[in-house]
């Protein structure tokens, strides 16, 4: 498992051996059956993971029992609860395998020593962040000023190499409309 993330990283910056044994050394392997948690609402989250092989969610689940997804991470993402992991506070939100899945984990003050010894880490790391910002940024907007529609192709034209892993319920509680009205514009996509 740990091989996958080796060639993630060196895949985007240039390691010696003695910095991916360092990183080695506090990579912890885990693997979580379908539909297993990772983390769970009130606990607090303390690892930075990256995902190996499978897809995990990232969702909250509202009072009336609604679950609204935040994320989804497949294969060479990362995941967890920034907000839990950066305050020390317990999360608010569940974090389970969608189909079985292998990650790494590495405990926050591991992974910030990482980062403080291993400045090219420590760059990716910010790129990293970065870019999710940049999403995220981007998935508000258009949630605010798309219509349904638009969010179900921009959906698609930005994880095209996920949708048929995902339950056609979880994409509609993650783009924020009903299941009937995915439904709908599934029936009015095949007919164009």
């Amino acid at each position: 498992m740990f091989e996958i993330f080796q060639k993630y990283l060196t895949d985007k910056i240039e390691l010696s051996n003695d910095q991916l044994e360092l990183i080695r050394s506090v990579s912890k392997e885990k693997k979580l059956r379908k539909k297993q948690f990772l983390s769970q609402e009130g606990e607090v989250w303390h690892y930075n993971a990256f995902i190996c092989r499978g897809l995990v969610k990232t969702f909250s689940i509202a009072e009336n029992g609604t679950e609204h997804i935040i994320n989804f991470a497949p294969d060479n993402y990362w995941t967890g609860d920034r907000e839990s992991l950066i305050n020390g506070t317990v999360s608010r939100l569940n974090i389970d395998a969608i189909e079985p899945t292998e990650l790494i984990l590495i405990e926050k003050t591991d992974f910030e020593k990482l980062c403080a010894d291993i400045p090219q880490l420590n760059q990716l790391v910010n790129q990293l962040i970065q870019k999710s910002f940049i999403v995220s940024q981007g998935r508000i907007l258009a949630n605010i000023s798309f219509t349904a529609e638009e969010k179900y192709e921009n959906f698609l034209a930005k994880y095209p190499h996920i949708v048929n892993r995902i339950p056609q319920h979880m994409i509609a509680s993650y783009i924020g409309i009903t299941p009937e009205t995915l439904t709908r514009l599934r029936r009015n996509k095949v007919k164009k």
